[in-house]
């Protein structure tokens, strides 16, 4: 095999591995669009309010310092101790349970039968006040995520493939981090489906999902699926900014990974966690191949807007996406 064609299937594979990052952040909005029709502009702001929190708690800072010392004139800043990264997870998810709980009692339950546009501008209003309290509560300083994950690019793999292309090729150069978030992301998928499919809950939340009035017929609460699919929209967003937060640092501007979960979104559909998953690997593919084939050509830097181009042809050709269901209205 030339060097060329090995080169080629690597850029394939860090695509698939970048477009299971992707679509980790485009679940959790599926999960809050199927189940109550709402498109959460916040889920975003979610993920990087959950790897903020993570940090915090296992640094043993303390929240709201900043706040707390301008007003009372301390310098506290940390308990004292440190929280192992395991326990530091679990109560970082019952945070993100408490947010849930919280964005229904206070907010969605007092908007029900409202348009979806006023829903919308409400998770916008959701996402600035999110970002407000991540950063009085922690701060806005980059953090440093040590969970321990593996870093670089795994050796094992650039040995095993050595020479396959002749003196020219070195080897394929495969990140240990888009590895290891590719075995949660499967993990993570199948336990939502297993969940969604075998369950009392989960079939709870597919029956609402279908119609709320029928749901509310048969005695399914609306308000405790609703905080059940906040609460596994906020789980998902943790997992994301866990992966992205540790590729990147926790820092603010991991709040636009959202934005690149808009095409995953439209070229999956919004209704689909399996559209989810194969939106992401075709962003994630498309986008490294046409960098490697087409953006020396151009002046490089595709990666910025192909998704954004490839998502304005489905919405043209195919507006409800790949396994998104048709809308067909009667007038």
């Amino acid at each position: 095999m030339s060097a060329d064609f090995l080169y080629g299937v690597e850029v394939v594979i860090n695509g698939l591995m970048s477009g299971v990052m992707y679509a980790l952040v485009a679940l959790g909005f599926v999960l809050i669009f199927k189940a109550s029709g709402i498109f959460n502009f916040a889920q975003g702001v979610m993920a990087l309010f959950s790897a903020l929190t993570l940090v915090g708690i296992m640094e043993g800072q303390v929240p709201f310092a900043h706040l707390i010392n301008a007003i009372f004139g301390t310098h506290i800043h940390n308990f004292g101790w440190e929280v192992p990264a395991l326990l530091a997870i679990f109560l970082t998810v019952l945070v993100m349970v408490a947010f849930a709980w919280a964005v229904q009692k206070f907010l969605f339950r007092h908007l029900v039968g409202q348009e979806p546009i006023i829903l919308f501008m409400a998770t916008i209003g959701l996402a600035y006040f999110l970002e407000g309290i991540g950063d009085l509560m922690w701060g806005s300083e980059i953090r440093t995520l040590a969970l321990g994950l593996p870093q670089g690019g795994a050796r094992f793999i650039e040995d095993a493939t050595a020479g396959l292309g002749g003196d020219d090729f070195y080897g394929f150069f495969i990140d240990k981090l888009d590895i290891v978030a590719s075995i949660v992301a499967i993990i993570l998928v199948a336990s939502l489906v297993i969940f969604s499919q075998y369950t009392k809950h989960g079939r709870a939340m597919r029956a609402v999902a279908d119609d709320h009035q029928a749901a509310l017929s048969v005695g399914i609460s609306l308000n405790f699926v609703w905080v059940l699919v906040w609460s596994l929209a906020g789980i998902v967003a943790l997992v994301a900014g866990v992966m992205w937060g540790a590729k990147s640092g926790v820092q603010f501007s991991l709040s636009l990974i959202a934005l690149k979960a808009l095409p995953v979104l439209m070229l999956g559909g919004f209704t689909s966690i399996p559209g989810a998953i194969v939106g992401g690997l075709i962003i994630g593919v498309g986008e490294k191949l046409f960098e490697y084939l087409i953006g020396p050509m151009v002046g490089g830097a595709t990666e910025n807007w192909f998704a954004y181009v490839l998502a304005l042809l489905f919405l043209v050709f195919r507006p409800q996406g790949l396994f998104g269901e048709k809308i067909i209205e009667r007038v």
